[in-house]
């Protein structure tokens, strides 16, 4: 098979002419879906991302508002409208749904150990913002990643863990290259920190379509951290 033919890049014009994009979002974009989710889409990236961190707020003081998951059931089984995007670590202990305060279909969630965007994480941003009409993408770090302390260890000892693994610290190196050079006096927090900001970057930089929708003010990309001992996401 024509390896190019397999990778080719499908831009958002030519989903959006192929039908697949309106074919998708047609039973997920209906109001009274809005309205059984209790709350209309944010019209804005801002008015998206501050709803998250209402919803942040909420979770951080013990009080969470979004607790019936069995509300709107019916209507989610026609369809999904997320407005925002996490991307976000594998860490049992990292819930976005429960750390933002959102009830099910609220929010499109990208998980891998480490929140870094590959390849598969990038199409899937791509078909949130394309599809699903997401306003927001928050790439959350937290405090104490195991990704990033393995990453560190691989390279204070010039070793690669076995299996699998290598790829996940491949993927994170950067972000601890990027600031070894200072010396900071807490290693893991600046690398999770930066590893953070560089796929927030990614997520708005990336074409055709993640660059598009930012350039025209659509999408929003953020980077945070969540601090699993208080509950607080911190925006960096």
């Amino acid at each position: 098979m024509c390896r190019n033919c397999t990778t080719k890049t499908v831009n958002r014009r030519a989903l959006m002419a192929g039908g697949l994009a309106l074919s998708l979002t047609a039973p997920f974009v209906s109001r009274a879906l809005a309205e059984d989710i209790g709350a209309a889409a944010p019209v804005s990236p801002q008015e998206a991302l501050q709803r998250l961190m209402d919803g942040n707020a909420r979770y951080v003081a013990n009080a969470a508002i979004d607790t019936d998951h069995s509300a709107a059931r019916a209507s989610r089984a026609q369809g999904q409208q997320p407005f925002a995007a996490v991307v976000s670590c594998s860490d049992s202990r990292v819930a976005p749904e429960l750390i933002f305060d959102q009830g099910p279909g609220a929010l499109f969630v990208v998980r891998v150990a480490g929140n870094f965007i590959n390849e598969e994480g990038l199409a899937s941003l791509e078909y949130g913002v394309a599809v699903l009409g997401i306003k927001t993408i928050v790439v959350l770090g937290h405090t104490a990643c195991g990704a990033i302390g393995a990453t560190i260890s691989s390279i204070a000892d010039n070793t690669l863990p076995p299996g699998h693994l290598p790829s996940l610290v491949n993927a994170i190196r950067p972000a601890v290259y990027d600031v070894m050079a200072s010396k900071p006096t807490d290693l893991l927090a600046a690398a999770t920190a930066q590893n953070a900001r560089l796929n927030a970057e990614r997520a708005q930089s990336e074409g055709p379509i993640l660059s598009e929708a930012h350039a025209a003010g659509k999408l929003s990309s953020v980077a945070g951290i969540y601090e699993i001992a208080t509950g607080k996401v911190v925006l960096l």
